[in-house]
């Protein structure tokens, strides 16, 4: 199974008053490496798989760390642990890009292709599916999308 790999900028800005990335700014990180793995790699050479839009229908985080301002980037890991006939499910783990065992986020997103002029829901087409199918883990051993940590449970968390 393949794992799209986005390396995503900290900003000054998404510190709070403890010193540490908003729980609010983790949603915006996995909504960069979400785009960049449905929007900008599957289309390739032209083709129009997810350009026509898509809606997030629900998101599972754990927070595992805190995890504080610096200027390398993190590291997310995304793939897929669902695909229905008109959804899919992404998973993440938000990551030390020197030293993948330290995970600050685990994550899922469901998401469902749109189409934005009939503004309604549309199935995954054959083009997209097959796509998907090299990002696929079906959960077997998978603790983002079984939405719970076996050992970085949330209530383990480092809480500033």
């Amino acid at each position: 199974m393949a794992r799209h790999i986005y390396r995503c900028p900290l900003r000054w800005s998404d510190m709070d008053a403890f010193g540490h990335v908003n729980n609010v700014v983790f949603l915006r990180y996995l909504e960069e490496a979400r785009i960049d793995f449905m929007f900008r790699l599957a289309p390739g050479d032209g083709s129009p798989s997810f350009s026509g839009g898509s809606v997030v229908a629900r998101h599972e985080i754990d927070y595992v760390r805190p995890l504080v301002h610096r200027h390398e980037p993190v590291v997310i890991e995304s793939w897929v642990t669902k695909i229905s006939a008109a959804s899919l499910t992404i998973a993440y783990e938000v990551k030390e890009a020197d030293d993948p065992a330290t995970v600050y986020v685990r994550a899922a997103t469901v998401v469902v292709p749109f189409n934005l002029q009939e503004q309604r829901p549309r199935r995954i087409s054959a083009e997209e599916k097959s796509f998907l199918q090299r990002y696929l883990d079906d959960g077997t051993g998978d603790r983002a999308a079984a939405g719970a940590a076996a050992e970085d449970s949330p209530e383990d968390a480092l809480v500033a």
